[in-house]
C-alpha cells in the first residue's frame, strides 16, 4: 500500500472517531425560543473555528463556538411528531471545527414546553345508563382528550363540572397508559331526571395548565319501577237522564304511569264486584278508559228509572306489566226524564258532557245544538219564536220550524273560558215576551288549545361577571309567561345549541322549570370575554310552541396574569461610541388584562450597574452615558415589570445582558523598546538568523482591532545623509523584522560596511476596520566589534522624505477618502517637507556644533524623549519586508 493511501485511511479514521467521540455533546433547547437566545456551546469541546452545515435552526459564532437560535423556531411536535411521551427528541447537528476542518456530530435535544392545549375529538360524549344502576358503577369512557406536549406538560387530568354529586371520573393506569372512567356516586332516577348534563374539563400538568371542555350528556333509560296511580281525587259523580241516547260517553278515567314505553302501558278493567245491573248499562273501553252507555234507558222497560231515580257504582282497576292494580270509583246518577211539555227541546249536534256543550277555541262558526219549541203554545198571543238573551258571541237560526244554534265567531279561551247562554222563548215582534214564557240555559266551556307561545318578560338580557367565578355560581333568573291553561301554560326552559356557540353553552346550565342561570365552570376573560346564549322557553302543549330570548355575558377582568417578557433573558448588543440615549434594543413586555390590570411599567432595578433605563413609552432600553469597553464588556441589569393592577399589582422579572462591541479606538501602545533613545550593540560575529532584539506593543482594543503588525517603513545604515533614506529596501540592512512577531533578526552575515549604528524606523499598525491606527517608534543598532554598551543621546535627526510630517499632527485614523481626496493630501504633504528639508539644511551646521553639548546636558537631567513619533502614514507608503 501507497503511503498516499495509508494517509487517507488515517485520516478518515480520526475523523470517523471524532464524529463518534463528538456523539456525547448535547445541547438542550426548549422549543419555540427567540431569535437569539444563547442555547449552548461546542467550543469548550472543540477547537476553533466553529461552522454548522446547516444553519436553519442554529447558528454559531465561529470564534466561541457558542450556539443561537435563529428566525426559524423549534417546534417539538413537528420535528419529531412520532416520538413517545418517554423518549427525547434529539435532531443531529453537523459541524466543522478546528484548523483541519474537522466534521463532528453533537445532539440536539428539543425539550419539550407546554404550548398545546388538550383536545377533545368530540365536544359532545353521548352516554346511557339505566336508572337502576348501583352506586359505584363504573364505565370506560373511549372519548378521551389528546395532549401532544410531552412529559408532565402531556399527562392530562379530569374532572366534572355541573355533575350535581351523581357522577364523577377516575383515572387509572393500564400497561402504562391511562383510562378514565364514569363512576356513578348516587342513585338516578329517569322519572325525575332523565338527562344529566355536565362539563368534563382535561387539565394537563404543565406549569402553566392548559384546558379543554367537552358536554357530557347522559341519558337515563327508563325500566319498569313504577305502577300506574289515579291522582287523589279521581272518584266522579256523573248525572244523566232517562233521555241519553245510546253510546253517550258519560265519563271517562285515566290513571298514569311515570316510566315509559311498554313499561308505562295501562289496562283498564270494572272490579269483579261490579253488579250485573252497571255491566248491562256501561260499557269501559280497556284502553282509553272511557265510560259509555250500552244502549237507550227508555227501550228498557222493565229496568225504567223510578221516579226517585237511581245511583249505579261503577269500581274501574287500572293493571300495569307486574303491578297490582289501582282502583278509582264512577257513580252514575240516573234521573227522570225532564217534563218537557211547555219546555224548550235541545238536541245536541256539538260534543256535550254533562248537559254541557264543549268546544275547542278558535274553531270558526260552528253548529252546537237544536232548539224545539214547545208542544201547547196556545197561551202565546199571536206567532211565537226563541231568542238568545244578551250579547254573546252566539246565534239562532230558524229551519224548518227549529232553531240551530251556533256560534257566531270563533271563541278565545284567554277571553272567556265559560258561558251561560239564555235562550228564551218570546210572542209577536211587537210585544214583548210574556211573563212565565218558557226558558232555557244553555253551558258552553271553551277548551283551551295550544295557540300562545311563551312570551318573554324581556327582549335582550346583559350580565356581567368577574372572572374566577365560584362553579355553580347564579347569573340570572328568566321568565316567560304562557296565555294558555294548563299543560299548555306551563313553560320549560332550555339553553340553544347551536354549532357555533356549542363549547360556549357547555360552561352554562339552566334549570328547566324556574329558569335560573349558572355558570359550571369558572369563566376566563382571557380566553373569551363575551358569551353570547339563546334561552329557549317552550310549552307543554301539543303541538308545543316555543320562543327565545337572548343573553350576553361580559367577563370583566380580575388582575390574575402578571407581565410576561417575550423572554426570560434579553440579550443585546452595542458598539461602545454608542451616543448618549441611544437605543439599546427593544424590550417586549405583555399582560393580557385588560385596562388598568394589563398596564406595564418596566424598570431597571440595579440601575447603579451601568448608565441603562427604560424607556417605557417605547417599549426600549436607552443608554443615557458614554461606555467603554476596555473598562467594562458587558452589564447585567435586572429588569422587574409591575402592572398596574388593583387591589394589588402583580410582577414579573426577566434578565438583560448588554454586550459592548469594540470599535478602534485605541492605538497600538509600545511596550519594547521603552524609548526612542533605546540602543542594542550588535557583534560582528553574530551569526545569520539570530534574533538581535524584540518589538513588542499591545492594544487596548479586542479582535482585528487588537492584531499588531510591524513595518519598516525606513532605514538609515550608518555613514547615510538624511536625504538619503532607504524607505523598507532590505538591501541596505542586514537586519529584518517579523511582522507578526516583532522579532529583528540578522537577516545576513555582518561585514565591515555594516560597523556603525542602523536605525530602524518601525511602525506599529492594529487590524481595525475601516482605517487602522498607528504607532511608530526608532530601533537603534549599533553593529561593533565589541559588546561594550552603547547611548543614543538624540534621535535620528531628520525623517524619510516620504514620513515626514508637521510635529503638531497626533497618530489617528487614517482617512478613508477617494483618489481626489488623496491627490489633494499628497500635495500638501510634498510643500511641508519641501519647506522641512530647507529649514533642516539651513540649521544642520548649528546642530552639529552644539550635539556634544545637547549630550551632556540631557545626560545630567535624564530626559527620555516620547516613544511615539506624530505620523500619518497612507498605507501605500508601507514598503515592509514580505514574510
Amino acid at each position: 500500500m501507497s503511503k498516499r493511501g495509508t494517509d487517507k485511511n488515517v485520516l478518515v479514521t480520526v475523523h470517523l472517531r471524532q464524529i463518534l467521540c463528538s456523539g456525547s455533546v448535547r445541547i438542550s433547547v426548549p422549543e419555540e425560543q427567540e431569535a437569539g437566545i444563547r442555547v449552548g456551546s461546542i467550543g469548550s469541546t472543540f477547537p476553533p473555528l466553529y461552522q454548522l452545515l446547516t444553519q436553519f435552526y442554529l447558528r454559531v459564532d465561529q470564534g466561541t463556538g457558542d450556539v443561537y437560535t435563529t428566525d426559524n423556531r423549534m417546534d417539538r411536535e413537528a420535528l419529531c411528531p412520532d416520538q413517545l411521551q418517554a423518549e427525547e427528541c434529539i435532531v443531529p447537528h453537523d459541524a466543522i471545527v478546528g484548523p483541519e476542518a474537522e466534521l463532528v456530530k453533537f445532539m440536539v435535544v428539543v425539550e419539550d414546553i407546554n404550548d398545546h392545549a388538550p383536545h377533545f375529538d368530540n365536544t359532545e360524549i353521548h352516554l346511557s345508563v339505566s336508572e337502576d344502576v348501583a352506586v359505584g358503577t363504573s364505565f370506560l369512557l373511549d372519548d378521551q382528550a389528546e395532549d401532544r406536549d410531552m412529559g408532565r406538560n402531556g399527562q392530562l387530568q379530569y374532572h366534572l363540572g355541573g355533575a350535581g354529586g351523581f357522577f364523577s371520573v377516575t383515572v387509572e393506569e393500564e400497561d402504562e397508559v391511562a383510562i378514565f372512567f364514569l363512576v356513578v356516586r348516587q342513585g338516578l332516577d329517569r322519572e325525575k331526571q332523565d338527562l344529566h348534563e355536565m362539563t368534563l374539563v382535561a387539565t394537563d400538568c404543565g406549569s402553566t395548565p392548559l384546558s379543554a371542555t367537552a358536554t357530557l350528556f347522559i341519558k337515563v333509560t327508563d325500566v319498569n319501577d313504577n305502577c300506574p296511580e289515579f291522582t287523589l281525587g279521581s272518584t266522579q259523580k256523573v248525572v244523566i237522564t232517562e233521555d241519553t241516547p245510546r253510546d253517550t260517553v258519560v265519563a271517562r278515567v285515566r290513571a298514569t304511569d311515570l316510566d315509559l314505553g311498554p313499561n308505562a302501558a295501562i289496562t283498564y278493567s270494572l272490579s269483579p264486584k261490579v253488579s250485573e245491573r252497571a255491566r248491562e248499562l256501561f260499557s269501559l273501553d280497556s284502553h282509553t278508559g272511557l265510560i259509555s252507555l250500552r244502549g237507550d234507558l227508555r227501550d228498557r222497560h222493565s229496568d225504567s228509572v223510578s221516579d226517585r231515580g237511581e245511583e249505579v257504582v261503577l269500581k274501574v282497576l287500572a293493571s300495569g306489566p307486574h303491578c297490582p292494580p289501582a282502583d278509582t270509583q264512577v257513580t252514575v246518577s240516573l234521573l227522570p226524564a225532564p217534563y218537557q211539555e211547555n219546555g224548550i227541546k235541545i238536541r245536541f249536534i256539538a260534543e256535550h258532557k254533562n248537559q254541557t256543550i264543549v268546544l275547542q277555541e278558535n274553531q270558526p262558526p260552528t253548529v252546537l245544538a237544536l232548539l224545539e219549541l214547545p208542544g201547547d203554545t196556545s197561551s202565546v198571543r199571536g206567532s211565537s219564536y226563541l231568542s238568545i238573551e244578551g250579547e254573546v258571541p252566539f246565534s239562532l237560526s230558524r229551519q224548518n220550524g227549529k232553531y240551530l244554534l251556533s256560534t257566531s265567531k270563533p271563541l278565545d279561551y284567554e277571553v272567556k273560558s265559560e258561558y251561560h247562554v239564555s235562550v228564551v222563548m218570546r210572542g209577536d215582534v211587537e210585544e214583548p215576551a210574556a211573563q212565565g214564557f218558557p226558558r232555557r240555559e244553555i253551558q258552553v266551556r271553551v277548551v283551551d288549545v295550544n295557540d300562545n307561545a311563551p312570551q318573554f318578560l324581556q327582549s335582550h338580557y346583559l350580565i356581567d361577571i368577574e372572572e374566577n367565578n365560584p362553579p355553580g355560581a347564579s347569573l340570572l333568573k328568566v321568565r316567560a309567561q304562557d296565555a294558555d291553561s294548563g299543560e299548555n301554560g306551563q313553560v320549560t326552559y332550555k339553553l340553544d345549541r347551536p354549532s357555533h356557540t356549542a363549547a360556549a353553552i357547555a360552561l352554562y346550565r339552566i334549570d328547566q322549570n324556574t329558569g335560573q342561570l349558572t355558570v359550571s365552570v369558572p369563566l376566563d376573560r382571557e380566553q373569551q370575554d363575551v358569551h353570547r346564549l339563546t334561552i329557549v322557553a317552550r310549552d307543554n302543549g301539543f303541538p308545543p310552541l316555543e320562543s327565545s330570548v337572548m343573553v350576553t355575558i361580559t367577563v370583566l377582568d380580575q388582575n390574575d396574569n402578571a407581565p410576561v417578557f417575550i423572554t426570560p433573558h434579553f440579550i443585546f448588543f452595542i458598539p461602545e461610541n454608542i451616543p448618549p440615549l441611544a437605543q439599546v434594543g427593544k424590550v417586549g413586555v405583555s399582560d393580557i388584562d385588560a385596562g388598568l390590570n394589563g398596564e406595564v411599567e418596566v424598570r431597571v432595578v440595579n440601575s447603579s450597574v451601568g448608565p441603562f433605563v427604560i424607556d417605557n413609552a417605547q417599549g426600549t432600553l436607552r443608554c443615557m452615558a458614554d461606555v467603554d469597553r476596555e473598562k467594562q464588556d458587558r452589564y447585567e441589569l435586572d429588569l422587574l415589570a409591575t402592572d398596574n393592577g388593583r387591589p394589588s399589582p402583580l410582577t414579573s422579572v426577566a434578565r438583560v445582558t448588554v454586550f459592548i462591541e469594540d470599535v478602534n479606538d485605541n492605538q497600538p501602545q509600545v511596550i519594547l523598546p521603552s524609548s526612542n533613545l533605546s540602543c542594542l550593540t550588535i557583534s560582528t560575529g553574530t551569526t545569520t538568523g539570530t534574533m538581535v532584539t524584540k518589538i513588542y506593543a499591545i492594544d487596548k482594543d479586542s479582535g482585528l482591532n487588537s492584531e499588531i503588525t510591524y513595518t519598516i517603513a525606513a532605514r538609515e545604515p550608518p555613514g547615510t545623509s538624511p536625504s538619503s533614506h532607504h524607505h523598507g529596501d532590505s538591501s541596505s540592512s542586514p537586519f529584518q523584522l517579523d511582522a507578526r512577531s516583532g522579532n529583528v533578526t540578522l537577516a545576513q552575515r555582518l561585514m565591515g560596511k555594516d560597523l556603525g549604528m542602523h536605525h530602524l524606523f518601525i511602525v506599529v499598525t492594529d487590524g481595525g476596520k475601516p482605517a487602522p491606527l498607528h504607532t511608530t517608534v526608532w530601533v537603534n543598532l549599533l553593529v561593533n566589534d565589541t559588546l561594550e554598551p552603547c547611548h543614543l543621546d538624540t534621535m535620528p535627526r531628520s525623517l524619510p522624505y516620504r514620513l515626514a510630517q508637521t510635529p503638531s499632527e497626533t497618530p489617528s485614523e487614517m482617512p478613508v477618502c477617494d483618489r481626489h481626496a488623496q491627490l489633494i493630501l499628497l500635495l500638501g504633504l510634498g510643500m511641508m517637507v519641501a519647506s522641512l528639508c530647507l529649514f533642516l539644511a539651513t540649521v544642520v551646521l548649528y546642530m552639529k556644533q552644539r550635539k556634544r553639548s545637547r549630550g551632556e546636558q540631557l545626560q545630567r537631567r535624564g530626559i527620555n524623549e516620547e516613544n511615539q513619533i506624530p505620523l500619518r502614514i497612507p498605507e501605500r507608503y508601507f514598503l515592509g519586508e514580505e514574510l
